[in-house]
């Protein structure tokens, strides 16, 4: 009886002292705080797998910048393993750099951004420097994409885990706690790295990195609740002079005189102090993410004891949630617009999103439309937020207009036609109406050229442009080319004549785009084509009688043409080519019709004409570093007309070339005339190390007067070229060396091209 008693009263006796120790295990409340620290911060994933192995239950989340972005993540639901995978796939230097896909752009915006090597604001004939190198556009798109799950959580202590990060008042300096609104935007604030993104507007504040004020912030975890602290600080001490390459981390340094002090009295409150070994390592050093994220899961084991310590005491209910599965389809039935724009309509931003509200659309479709608004370089970096509404969600977009209208943008191109030349750029946006930009190109060198641009971009409905150019440029040609085209003097035993090419084109247009991809183009056009040599002019055997027949301009250039020539003219495009240079996929179609029905006449043998050519193509990776471009294209004239200033004439290399003129590898430029013509192209493009190609082209071509009405098209080609060279992506543009050569020409030679083509 007495054992039986004694059995009973241990039984309550350890009951009472597991109620106790179960108690004491609800009680203890784990908060967790994330250093900023850029590229350094992914140390904090694998830290955050140590403790989830050791079983620690996290109860409450402060962070700041990469320590905000990771912590919400990881508050929202995301577990160590899934951040783990999910920054791992993720390629941090297209993110920063903020290169939006080339299909974001219109037409007009692609010819834009593929001339121009410096784009600078430029207001009251001052230059001025943009705020940062990138808006962070695609880290926000990525941002709320990953957070859909919890978009319409706005106070932040509603989250799977409560959570805190903090960010900078860049007018006052003051700490701005963010624990309440539009989740991805509050990180995206805290995250902000003065130099390198746009301050962020949250709440009619002005907003940079938190880390400027608090890198580390502790307190704030403990006012949320937590009696225990672990603590991951990516934080370096002070740099040296080796380490300090860049405005970002020159700002940081001086930002860590005080961090740096800071943190012997943090540290000492932190109960688990986790300090991964970060020397050798910086802020943008996101290339070598999977060693940072090893330092870290090797700072927390030596942790671990006191994690598993600490496991013990906690409550034993599981801390993780259910594996997130990501929602790739959404439907936006409203469109708010809000922020400050004045300049662009209502009509414009639903034309540039392209996707009908009230429908189904992925995360790509809808992120796609945003990047086509902020390709257009009209709007501060765009913040949205998604926001259900019980059928469906509100697309809530702010638009921030860009106060400089005005831009100064400068390139140099050098290649075998054109010779040295500068290009200097002046835009203005909103220049007489809403929508419009003008744009003038002087182009100073071996030719001096212009182009003036005016267009009002009305998105999907009619567009309209205003075009202007003037081109000049001089070749030795072979002489048999003038003889065959136009009434030349008898001159004798002459081989080769310097031709000059001026062309003088003005065209009006409307133009319609879909999905920006596809564009109609129709309209009319002037062109004042004069074709002229100095050559004959400087033959002793030239007699004074043939010299006059010849008519000779006042500078004492021999005419071959001189005439306006009018037209009618319509173009279809499509092109997702996702780069104009070095393209490793998509598909390009071009299609010109000119219809000519007028001319003063010079050569006095005008009649009715038309000219047609097409272009299809399309590029393919074959490998990941390996890619295949074909294409296939062709021309005729239609019409009796003797006029063959309009001919097709192929040969030499470049991708802007005016006119009927076609590259073509293996023969000089101007080298080989007709009026109708078939020609297939393809190359071979081995990517050896990032920007940076070797390549190799073939090309095959017909080209005679009324090819196709002969049947001569579809035989045996009969001119071939080949040429393999070295590709460079560099800040000026392209820069590309070729060899080319042909069996059918004697010797090759070398075709030098280096920045953009303008």
């Amino acid at each position: 009886m007495r054992k039986t008693l004694l059995l009973i009263l241990s039984i309550f006796l350890s009951l009472g002292l597991f109620a106790q120790e179960a108690n004491n295990r609800k009680d203890i409340k784990v908060g967790l705080v994330l250093s900023g620290g850029g590229a350094k911060g992914l140390a904090h994933i694998g830290a955050l797998k140590v403790i989830e192995e050791a079983g620690v239950k996290i109860d409450y989340i402060g962070g700041t910048s990469m320590g905000a972005i990771i912590g919400a993540l990881y508050a929202s639901g995301y577990s160590a393993d899934e951040l783990d995978s999910i920054f791992r796939k993720t390629n941090f230097s297209l993110l920063i750099q903020d290169n939006l896909p080339r299909s974001a752009k219109t037409f007009y915006e692609k010819e834009n951004s593929e001339r121009y090597a410096v784009s600078l604001p430029f207001d009251k004939f001052k230059i001025s420097v943009p705020p940062a190198y990138s808006g962070g556009q695609n880290i926000y798109h990525v941002l709320v994409r990953l957070l859909y799950h919890v978009k319409d959580v706005k106070d932040f202590n509603q989250l799977p885990i409560p959570f805190v990060c903090l960010a900078t008042n860049v007018e006052t300096g003051e700490e701005v706690i963010l624990n309440k609104g539009y989740l991805p935007e509050a990180i995206m604030a805290s995250g902000t790295l003065p130099s390198l993104f746009e301050p962020a507007i949250v709440d009619g504040k002005v907003l940079i990195d938190g880390g400027v004020v608090n890198n580390y912030p502790i307190h704030k975890v403990k006012e949320l609740g937590a009696d225990v602290i672990i603590g991951i600080d990516v934080q370096n001490g002070l740099s040296g002079r080796e380490d300090l390459l860049s405005a970002t981390e020159i700002l940081l340094q001086i930002n860590n005189f005080q961090s740096a002090a800071d943190m012997q009295e943090k540290s000492k409150q932190t109960t688990i102090y986790i300090k991964p070994n970060m020397e050798g390592y910086s802020v943008l050093d996101f290339n070598h993410g999977n060693a940072i994220i090893s330092l870290g899961e090797a700072a927390a084991r030596k942790e671990y004891t006191a994690l598993k310590e600490l496991s013990i005491t906690q409550n034993e209910e599981s801390s993780f949630m259910k594996r997130i599965s990501a929602n790739d389809s959404l439907r936006i039935n409203r469109l708010v617009l809000s922020g400050k724009n004045t300049n662009y309509t209502r009509g414009y931003v639903k034309g540039k999103l392209r996707f009908q509200l009230g429908k189904k659309l992925t995360f790509e479709k809808l992120q796609q439309g945003i990047s086509n608004l902020s390709a257009t370089g009209n709007f501060q970096a765009i913040r949205y937020q998604l926001i259900s509404n019980g059928v469906g969600e509100d697309l809530v977009l702010r638009l921030d207009e860009k106060s400089g209208k005005s831009f100064l943008r400068l390139g140099a191109h050098y290649d075998n036609l054109y010779k040295s030349a500068a290009i200097l750029n002046l835009t203005r946006k909103n220049f007489l109406a809403k929508d419009d930009v003008a744009s003038f190109d002087l182009i100073l060198g071996d030719n001096v050229r212009y182009n003036l641009q005016y267009y009002i971009d009305k998105g999907s409905y009619w567009s309209f442009g205003l075009n202007s150019r003037f081109n000049d440029f001089e070749k030795e040609i072979d002489f048999d080319i003038i003889r065959s085209n136009y009434e030349v003097p008898n001159v004798g035993n002459v081989n080769t004549i310097n031709l000059g090419v001026q062309d003088f084109t003005n065209q009006a247009y409307v133009q319609t785009v879909w999905q920006e991809e596809f564009a109609f183009t129709t309209g009319i056009e002037h062109k004042l084509l004069k074709y002229s040599t100095r050559t004959l002019a400087e033959l002793d055997n030239l007699d004074d009688n043939a010299l006059k027949e010849s008519r000779v301009d006042r500078n004492g250039r021999t005419l071959f043409e001189k005439s306006n020539f009018y037209s009618a003219f319509g173009q279809l495009t499509f092109d997702t080519y996702d780069d104009k240079y070095f393209p490793k996929k998509g598909l390009y179609f071009n299609g010109d019709f000119h219809f000519y029905v007028f001319s003063s006449d010079f050569n006095e043998n005008f009649k009715e004409f038309s000219v047609s050519r097409a272009k299809l193509g399309g590029a393919f990776s074959i490998f990941e570093n390996l890619a295949i471009n074909l294409e296939t294209e062709g021309g005729f004239k239609l019409g009796t007309s003797n006029v063959t200033s309009f001919d097709f004439i192929l040969g030499g290399y470049g991708t802007n070339l005016i006119n009927n003129f076609v590259p073509f590898f293996g023969y000089d430029f101007l080298s080989l005339p007709g009026n109708s013509y078939v020609k297939a192209y393809g190359r071979l493009d081995l990517e050896v190390a990032p920007k940076n190609h070797i390549l190799f082209a073939a090309n095959f071509a017909n080209v005679e007067d009324d090819l196709f009405r002969t049947g001569e098209w579809f035989t045996e080609p009969t001119y071939s070229g080949y040429a393999l060279g070295y590709g460079l992506e560099s800040f000026l543009g392209p820069v590309q060396v070729l060899y080319n050569w042909s069996p059918d020409v004697d010797k090759g030679s070398f075709l030098f091209s280096i920045g953009y083509w303008f």
